[in-house]
């Protein structure tokens, strides 16, 4: 039987190539086989089940993981002195994100169950996103141990991930099992993203975070001219080094497209770029108004933030010095920023890609100005797509280009990660 792995360098086999320069027909036709023979049930075997139900692998941790060890059969906190930069709260953060897990069926429901220790003061937090078949992730949720989280859409893929923090006192919360059991409310939206009228975008003041050689929420050590942004909940905080979630941010200057890779200014709960009814905390609040902001303003919750600080500034977004100074801020300010995963892309259609350090270009050329790039796999909008220069890679040929107007640039059709070259249902330039 296939795993999800061997299923991806199948399609991944069939994606490069325009006219079977590199692949012929038939060999797709197999891959795309080996995937319905790999997903359909056996004759004659029983029809499986509405819930799924898996025990992730604590024991291994990676590369996206944050200040976390295992040891004496659970996870910890690796070191009390770190916590995550913007927050400017005292250490003991530890976060991991736990393998993705196939499901059976698409499924919109996920219950957790955590075997745990925690003492009075620390903390442990357990969040969970789908991936679509079409390679777009959800959101993250908070799942509390037996109540049921919905998610948006029906997905394919379900992940978790466990945060962590300390108690003052340095006691702190050790995790010794995780399990998630997935269904299907026969509520979520199926197919591909609906597209609506754009990406959700609100006018928002901006500070700049600095904390060079300081930890990012995500485990990035930020460097001179480092380019990213903080929002003040993790819902949105992608991976270290990937781009999942991004935001365009435009300044007195220009627009910049940078991923979210740390959590704050003031507040860790307050996904304000949501509809009201669906925020995590603050839901009398309208969509586009961070909390800081109408505490600075208008004495909301007493003027002070979800850990009780009286707010300084309206702060709802933190930028990284080479963001903040491209966009053109000299101080702090006001800003407009595009949350490009929310709501449908407007005219766009979402792709996945796949590689590292792939470069969005000028022009449909490999000699044009690269204008972006992509540190890992991201989900990517795109426009449309043009024949341009044909591009070898890996084995693989191909001369389609699609424009990401996120990045104001093309990126070849080859890092698209699709079994098509041509992207299906986007229009030529």
């Amino acid at each position: 039987m296939l795993t999800p792995s061997t299923r991806r360098r199948s399609f991944a086999a069939c994606r490069r190539t325009r006219s079977s320069r590199a692949l012929s027909g038939t060999a797709c036709l197999l891959a795309l086989a080996g995937w319905a023979l790999a997903t359909a049930p056996a004759a004659g075997a029983p029809v499986a089940s509405t819930s799924d139900s898996w025990r992730p692998d604590l024991t291994r941790t990676g590369a996206d993981d944050v200040n976390v060890e295992y040891a004496a059969g659970a996870l910890r906190v690796r070191d009390g002195s770190v916590s995550p930069a913007s927050l400017g709260r005292r250490g003991g953060y530890a976060s991991a994100v736990l393998e993705a897990h196939r499901v059976d069926r698409p499924v919109n429901r996920v219950t957790v169950d955590l075997d745990a220790t925690v003492p009075e003061a620390a903390s442990v937090e357990v969040d969970v996103r789908g991936r679509t078949a079409g390679g777009t992730w959800t959101e993250w949720r908070q799942a509390v141990t037996g109540t049921a989280v919905e998610l948006p859409r029906d997905v394919v893929d379900v992940q978790a991930r466990l945060t962590l923090w300390n108690a003052e006192g340095g006691a702190t919360a050790v995790v010794r099992a995780l399990t998630l059991t997935a269904g299907d409310t026969g509520s979520a939206l199926a197919g591909p993203t609906p597209k609506v009228a754009s990406a959700f975008s609100a006018r928002v003041f901006a500070t700049r975070e600095g904390l060079v050689g300081h930890t990012t929420a995500n485990g990035h050590v930020i460097r001179e001219n480092d380019h990213f942004v903080a929002l003040p909940s993790r819902r949105a905080l992608s991976p270290k080094g990937s781009a999942q979630y991004s935001v365009q941010v435009c300044g007195p200057a220009r627009c910049e497209t940078a991923p979210v890779w740390d959590v704050g200014p003031w507040n860790t709960h307050d996904d304000h770029w949501n509809p009201s009814a669906q925020r995590e905390q603050w839901k009398d609040l309208p969509r586009g108004l961070p909390q800081a902001q109408a505490a600075y303003e208008n004495g909301y919750n007493g003027g002070r933030d979800e850990f009780g600080r009286q707010v300084a500034n309206p702060a709802g977004i933190d930028l990284a010095d080479g963001t903040f100074y491209n966009v053109g801020l000299d101080d702090n300010g006001w800003v407009t920023v595009t949350y490009l995963w929310t709501d449908g892309g407007g005219d766009t259609t979402s792709f996945p890609t796949w590689d590292t350090d792939v470069s969005v270009r000028q022009q449909a050329t490999t000699t044009s100005t690269r204008v972006a790039s992509l540190p890992g796999p991201t989900t990517v909008r795109v426009r449309c797509q043009v024949h341009g220069q044909l591009v070898y890679y890996a084995g693989y040929s191909n001369d389609g280009w699609s424009y990401l107007p996120d990045y104001g640039g093309y990126v070849s059709n080859i890092f698209v990660d699709v079994a098509e070259s041509w992207l299906p249902g986007v229009p030529t330039c």
